[in-house]
């Protein structure tokens, strides 16, 4: 039956058999066209969804820049002129990275949308980024050492899994073209 229905989607012709046969296959013929439908439907509204999605980041990170530059600005032209205390540098420097976050993840909404994979590489380097701005803000007086320990655990596993990923799409590239390791090897 399914071998049939398969043939019949193939053919684009209803098997001949009896008369109740054939009704299943075309119905199960129309629930399979159906379901393409369906499916295409999907992809497009994943696509909208995307597109919106890169619209949105990009929106934020604009507004975010603009945000930087008028908080650098008012942070020079305030007494004392041209000298920024620590703080303030510690708020630039977060502010900062959280730009680079959102451009990451921009990458990352790009990079799904033309490949439609989320790629691990770049969700690792936008969490390196993140957990390194939290070092770079973080007041190491406000917590536990425990916590503390807990953070320098997260780099380590996260920056471990970023290299070995990085390692085995080296080594997977270098087997698919063996050529161009050996030229590198070479240089």
């Amino acid at each position: 039956m399914i071998g049939t229905a398969s043939w019949a989607l193939r053919s684009g012709k209803a098997h001949t058999g009896s008369k109740g046969h054939a009704g299943r296959e075309n119905q199960f013929h129309i629930t399979i066209n159906l379901g393409s439908k369906m499916l295409k439907w999907l992809r497009g509204f994943e696509q909208a969804v995307v597109r919106s999605l890169i619209f949105m980041m990009a929106l934020i990170i604009f507004l975010a820049t603009i945000e930087l530059g008028y908080l650098i600005l008012v942070d020079i032209i305030s007494p004392p002129m041209f000298l920024l205390e620590i703080e303030e540098l510690l708020d630039i420097f977060g502010f900062f990275l959280l730009i680079l976050i959102g451009i990451e993840l921009l990458e990352t909404i790009k990079a799904y949308l033309e490949d439609k994979v989320v790629h691990s590489e770049i969700v690792l380097e936008v969490a390196l980024i993140a957990i390194a701005r939290k070092v770079i803000i973080l007041d190491l007086k406000a917590y536990d050492s425990v916590v503390i320990i807990g953070i320098a655990a997260l780099i380590i596993a996260i920056a471990g899994a970023y290299f070995i990923l990085k390692r085995k799409i080296r080594v997977s590239l270098a087997e698919a073209c063996p050529q161009a390791e050996e030229n590198h090897a070479e240089k």
